[in-house]
Order: structure tokens, then sequence, then C-alpha cells
């Protein structure tokens, strides 16, 4: 099976608008070759994988199909965040990346692909929630762990909205940890759920982790930047 004939079984999988399969090629291709590509995988096969099938993972979940704002953070090489932006042209994606290098990249890649639903804050989370709130979801995948990610994202989320981190198994430290920041957070406790095993064909276990913002955060989040890494919250 080509590249090609991958994206449009993942297009009519998951029931994407027309031209969807096109688009999602295209950005693969400009991902893999593009002179200012952030991802090591370059082998198309794989890259179509771990990249388009892997972020398209989100769309099992009714809290990404129904979203209208969506806020990756730490979005880097652009995914899942350009893949949901073409899946769901309806919903306005926030791609914040603090490094600068990743967000020129995401800028030039999103304007090259026509994503007119795609806005690049070059931004720590915690400072673009003194200003941001009411998303309906916030996606992360590979950047921290549970615990930190339910900080970062319990400011930005209005009440009723969720966190999807995309993950792997989870340890007991961490699953305890990730509990105990829910609480504190006002936020209900993640559940997991796993990936089919046929969507992302090669992969280890993948898991989407899901956290509902039950009530108003409390005020003394967020804490100041680079402080949720450096003193996370945690049970022990």
């Amino acid at each position: 099976m080509t590249v090609a004939e991958r994206c449009r079984e993942l297009t009519d999988r998951f029931e994407l608008p027309p031209r969807s399969a096109e688009k999602l090629n295209a950005l693969l291709k400009f991902v893999i070759t593009g002179p200012s590509s952030l991802t090591n995988v370059r082998d198309p096969a794989a890259a179509v994988e771990l990249h388009i099938a892997d972020s398209l993972a989100g769309l099992e979940l009714c809290q990404i199909r129904a979203a209208t704002t969506i806020a990756d953070l730490g979005s880097g090489g652009g995914f899942p965040g350009l893949v949901l932006a073409i899946a769901l042209p309806d919903a306005q994606l926030t791609l914040v990346e603090s490094a600068a290098r990743k967000a020129d990249f995401l800028r030039e890649t999103a304007e090259a692909m026509t994503l007119d639903n795609v806005a690049v804050v070059a931004e720590r989370a915690e400072l673009w929630a003194l200003e941001a709130r009411e998303q309906d979801v916030v996606t992360s995948r590979a950047l921290a762990s549970t615990s930190i990610l339910l900080e970062y994202a319990a400011p930005l989320l209005r009440v009723g909205g969720s966190l999807v981190a995309w993950k792997g198994s989870l340890g007991e430290d961490e699953l305890g940890d990730a509990a105990f920041a829910a609480q504190e957070l006002q936020m209900s406790s993640p559940l997991a759920v796993e990936v089919a095993d046929d969507l992302v064909r090669g992969a280890d276990r993948r898991q989407l982790i899901v956290s509902e913002k039950l009530a108003a955060t409390p005020d003394r989040y967020p804490r100041r930047p680079g402080i949720a890494k450096k003193r996370p919250l945690a049970s022990k």
C-alpha cells in the first residue's frame, strides 16, 4: 500500500471532509522533505503511521470530534495539531510552541498548506494561559508527564473542556501523581482510552489520557513558567 493509499484509507475510516487524504499526504511530504523539517522519521511508510495515523487517533474521542477550539501544547513538528486542523476544518487550532525555531516551522507549514484555521503562539503555556481561556480541548503529544500536562491545561480549558494527551503505557507513579494533580486542579481523574491495535501500524501500545475540567481552576494556577516541571504536583 502506498502512502497516498494509506491516507485515503485513514480518511475513509474517520469519514473526513473531501480532499483530506490529499492534504494529509501533502503535509507528510512537506514535513519529511521541507528544509526546516523537525522530524527524524524520514521513511514515508513509517511517518504516515507515527505522525498521521497516530494524530488521527484523537478522532476516536467525541471530545475532539465536537471541539470548536483546540490548543495543542508543545506542538513541535506539528503533531497532532496540523493533522487535526486538516481533519476538523471548522475548528480553530492554536499551536503553542515556546521554541522560536519550531514556532517558525509551524507557521511556515500552516501557510504553505493554507490552513486558515491554524494560529501559532510562540509562548510558554503558563504565560499564554494568562490571556487565553475557554478552550474546548487541550491536546499534547510527547511533551511531559501527565501531572504536568494537567497543570498546563487546566487554566486554558473552559469548565467541561478536556485535556487529551497521547501516551504510551503509564507507570503506577505517574498515574498516582496524575490523580493527585487532577484533584488539586479541579479536573476529573485521568481516564486511559486504548487506541485500536490496527490504527497505528507497527507502533507500541498507545493510549489517550482524558481528563475533564470540573470547576474553575484555583487562582494559584498557572504557576510561574518552569515551576510545574521543577516542582510537579505529586502524591508524595
